[in-house]
C-alpha cells in the first residue's frame, strides 16, 4: 500500500481519537466536582491531600510507567516549563476549585470553571488563534446556557468562594494557551511532569495553610473519592487534556467545562440527592448545543 492509499485513514484516526479524549475528559472531570465534594466530607485537607498528594501521587505513577517504557525524562529547560504549567493549571487552577469547594456547592463550582472557554477564546485571540465566527457563536450559546443553569436557582456561594471561581478558570485557560508552541516533552511525560512538580506546591500550600496528614475523621467514603480523583481524575483525563492541547484547537479542548455541569448536576442528582428541575434541564440542552456548535464550527473549517 502506497503513501497515498493510506492517507485517507489518518484523518479519520485523528478523528477518532480526538472524540475518545473528548469523552473522557468530559465524562470523568464532570464527574470529579462531586468527586471531591465527597473527599471534604471524609475529612481530608484540601490542598494538602484533596489536590497536591493525589496529584503527587498520579504524576509519579505515570512517571515510572513512562520511564520503565523508555520515554525521555523532561530537560531541565522543559522541567521549568513543567513548573509554570502545573502552577497554572493546578495550583491555580485546580486547587482554587478544590478550596472553593468548602463553602460552595459542587454545581455551582462546575458552572463557574465553565467560563474558561471565554477566557481560552481571549487568550489564544491575543496570541494570533482567532476563532471562527462559528466557534464564537457557539461559546456564547453555551455560556447562556451557564448563566441560565444558575439564574434564580438556590445555589450559594461566599464571596471568597466566588473569587476562588473566579481566579480558576482564568489561570486554567491561560495556563492551556501559554503551552502551546513551548518546549515540552511528550504528552503524557508532560501530564506526568506538571502533576508532580504541581503536587508538591499544592502539598507546601497546604501546609502553609495550616492543613495536616493527621486526622481521625477520615473515612472510606472520602478515601475511595481521593483514591478514584487521583487515578481517574488525574492519571486518565488529565493526561487525555494534555493530548488534546497538542491535537486539537483550543476552543473545541475548552468546550468539556459546558459539559462538566450537566455531569456533575446530574450525578448530584443521582447520588447526592440534590433537585434537578426542568429549568435545570432546559439550561443544559442549550450548553450541549453550544458545545455542537463549536465542534461543527471547528470541523467545517478543518474541511
Amino acid at each position: 500500500m502506497n503513501s497515498s492509499d493510506a492517507s485517507p485513514a489518518a484523518p479519520v484516526r485523528a478523528s477518532w481519537a480526538i472524540a475518545a479524549a473528548l469523552a473522557i475528559v468530559y465524562l470523568v472531570w464532570g464527574s470529579t466536582y462531586l468527586g471531591i465534594r465527597f473527599a471534604l466530607e471524609g475529612g481530608f485537607p484540601p490542598l494538602l491531600m484533596v489536590s497536591g498528594a493525589r496529584f503527587v501521587f498520579a504524576g509519579g505513577v505515570l512517571f515510572a510507567f513512562l520511564r520503565w517504557r523508555g520515554v525521555a525524562a523532561p530537560t531541565r529547560a522543559q522541567w521549568k516549563n513543567l513548573l509554570v504549567m502545573g502552577a497554572l493549571l493546578l495550583l491555580l487552577g485546580n486547587g482554587m476549585v478544590v478550596l472553593a469547594e468548602q463553602t460552595v456547592s459542587s454545581g455551582l463550582a462546575a458552572v463557574a470553571v465553565a467560563s474558561m472557554p471565554l477566557w481560552m477564546g481571549l487568550f489564544g485571540a491575543m496570541r494570533g488563534q482567532h476563532p471562527t465566527g462559528g466557534e464564537w457563536l457557539g461559546i456564547i450559546v453555551g455560556f447562556a446556557g451557564v448563566v441560565w443553569l444558575n439564574a434564580g436557582s438556590s445555589l450559594t456561594a461566599s464571596p471568597t468562594g466566588l473569587v476562588l471561581l473566579l481566579i480558576a478558570p482564568i489561570a486554567w485557560a491561560y495556563g492551556s494557551i501559554w503551552s502551546r508552541g513551548r518546549d515540552l516533552p511528550t504528552p503524557f511525560m508532560a501530564a506526568a511532569g506538571q502533576m508532580a512538580a504541581a503536587g508538591v506546591m499544592l502539598m507546601a500550600a497546604g501546609l502553609l495553610h495550616g492543613e495536616r496528614f493527621a486526622s481521625a475523621d477520615w473515612t472510606l467514603h472520602g478515601a475511595l473519592a481521593v483514591a478514584y480523583l487521583a487515578v481517574f481524575g488525574s492519571i486518565i483525563a488529565f493526561t487525555a487534556y494534555v493530548w488534546l492541547l497538542h491535537h486539537a484547537r483550543p476552543v473545541l479542548v475548552g468546550s468539556y467545562a459546558y459539559v462538566n455541569p450537566v455531569i456533575a448536576v446530574a450525578l448530584g442528582a443521582w447520588l447526592a440527592g440534590e433537585r434537578f428541575t426542568a429549568h435545570d434541564y432546559g439550561a443544559m440542552a442549550v450548553i450541549l448545543a453550544g458545545v455542537v456548535v463549536i465542534t461543527l464550527a471547528r470541523n467545517r473549517r478543518a474541511g
